[in-house]
């Protein structure tokens, strides 16, 4: 995972708990890095695992509560980073479907050992949007938050709903956006 991903944890982590929390959370996992993130960096994802599971602990919040909180930091450093991609696109459904063929392909660009994971949609007749997430690391409470605060960001109200399976480690998550 790219250590951009643990240096915006990180922030989240001492903004919202303090500096005293991070230094006891590296403390606490021992992570094999020592903890000396970069955002150019690659490092194993069961280290922000690991230090989610510990925040949880400490701060008696559900794990897919803290990583779906970290979704929505995620978003929030993404639409103050690289505003093109938010402006361009006007809405959230629009940004949506470009995900894989568009955002994905720049990070791909800036780091091309990242191993992302897969979005596709559809669009239904009766207006809903179905969007497919599939990744080995199993943070579809991340992409939900995502989700939800890009729809902050673009001022629109949707009914979420995500359905979750597994298949051979891989796993799959389906939300289904509806206008409210």
């Amino acid at each position: 995972m790219k250590g951009v991903v643990f240096t915006e944890f990180m922030e989240m982590v001492e903004a919202k708990f303090g500096e005293e929390m991070v230094d006891d959370l590296i403390e606490a996992t021992n992570p094999e890095s020592g903890a000396a993130y970069t955002a150019v960096g690659t490092y194993n994802y069961i280290e922000l695992i690991n230090m989610v599971q510990e925040l949880s602990k400490r701060a008696d919040i559900p794990v897919p509560k803290l990583i779906n909180t970290f979704g929505r930091h995620l978003a929030s450093v993404f639409t103050s980073k690289f505003p093109s991609f938010f402006e361009e696109e006007g809405n959230t459904t629009a940004l949506l479907k470009r995900i894989d063929n568009h955002i994905h392909v720049e990070v791909a660009k800036l780091y091309p050992d990242a191993e992302l994971p897969k979005f596709s949609y559809e669009e239904s007749a009766s207006g809903e949007f179905h969007l497919y997430y599939s990744s080995t690391r199993g943070l579809a409470d991340l992409a939900e938050g995502l989700i939800q605060a890009v729809a902050e960001y673009y001022q629109e109200s949707f009914e979420l709903q995500r359905q979750d399976s597994e298949q051979d480690g891989v796993q799959h998550s389906h939300f289904v956006l509806t206008a409210v």
